[in-house]
């Protein structure tokens, strides 16, 4: 069975300026509901995550300011949101949904979580509406309960994975490849192991012909037990940040690309969703809707 993590704070603790992009949290799942992809037994609740799993990969100053709402005003301005006690409580439990996402796809070959993605937060700072990093989370736990040996995270959000690249910089078992708009955020790009920059307008058959050069070549290196893929969905052409032009049914290729791939070669894979900016919500829940319908596929 697909699990996939969902818990209402996903929707409903965010300040009113950033609500319009948010609604797809409480509308992807109504969508794939009302359409028949998924059942409420395919849900689960995470629970809040355990501080102990935030400070295997966060460090433990950072943490302990970010929870006691101690971070500077310039430090709260990088993130992208007003801080909050409700903020930090919704985050740490979309934590809790990757890593639990993770569990499950152990179990089933793949699970996902409607949110998640953060991979702009470093090991102590977050930037661009990451405060804590749910892959690299769920990654270190991975290894620190030896339930996997090498894993790919897989990045196609728009925007480099620049704070995933920094906390794995020096760990050799988890592989951090990104495939991003080479002149969109964040100005500064961390080094990951495989970073492949794309210029501005690139298009659905350029775009598709790179992603097919590098994900066979990575499994045959990488040789990964595990795949963390964060799906943003931010590459639209209807983006109001992307800058590329990919079209959704080029948006939804590149997905069946990966979870294929995963499938294929039996390595389990924890989707998180990423970024999404049109204009409309219902392309963004669109775009992100084709992720679950491809797994569901695919997978049962």
């Amino acid at each position: 069975m697909l699990k996939i993590a969902w818990n209402k704070q996903y929707a409903h603790t965010l300040p009113a300026g950033h609500r319009f992009p948010m609604l797809k949290y409480e509308l992807l799942p109504q969508q794939l509901l009302h359409e028949g992809t998924i059942e409420t037994a395919n849900l689960f609740e995470p629970e809040p995550l355990p501080e102990s799993l935030i400070t295997a990969t966060h460090d433990p100053v950072y943490w302990r300011r970010l929870n006691n709402l101690e971070l500077s005003p310039a430090e709260i301005r990088k993130t992208g949101f007003p801080l909050s006690r409700e903020l930090i409580t919704r985050e740490v439990v979309i934590m809790n949904g990757t890593v639990q996402a993770a569990l499950f796809a152990l179990e089933h070959g793949i699970a996902m979580n409607v949110a998640g993605g953060t991979h702009h937060a470093f090991t102590d700072r977050g930037e661009g509406f990451c405060l804590l990093n749910d892959m690299a989370i769920a990654a270190n736990y991975l290894l620190q309960q030896q339930r996997v040996n090498q894993i790919l995270i897989i990045d196609l959000d728009v925007h480099q994975g620049n704070g995933t690249a920094q906390i794995f910089k020096n760990e050799p078992r988890v592989f951090t490849f990104s495939m991003h708009g080479d002149h969109n955020y964040p100005l500064h790009k961390e080094k990951s192991d495989l970073d492949v920059p794309l210029p501005d307008g690139i298009e659905d058959v350029a775009y598709l012909k790179k992603l097919n050069e590098v994900l066979p070549r990575l499994l045959d290196a990488v040789k990964p037990d595990f795949i963390f893929y964060q799906s943003g969905v931010d590459i639209l052409e209807t983006d109001k940040l992307g800058r590329l032009k990919i079209s959704l049914q080029g948006c939804k290729t590149r997905d069946r690309m990966v979870l294929e791939m995963c499938k294929q070669n039996q390595i389990p894979v924890a989707v998180s969703m990423g970024g999404g900016y049109s204009e409309k919500i219902a392309t963004i829940v669109e775009a992100h809707a084709n992720t679950f319908r491809l797994a569901q596929y695919l997978f049962f």
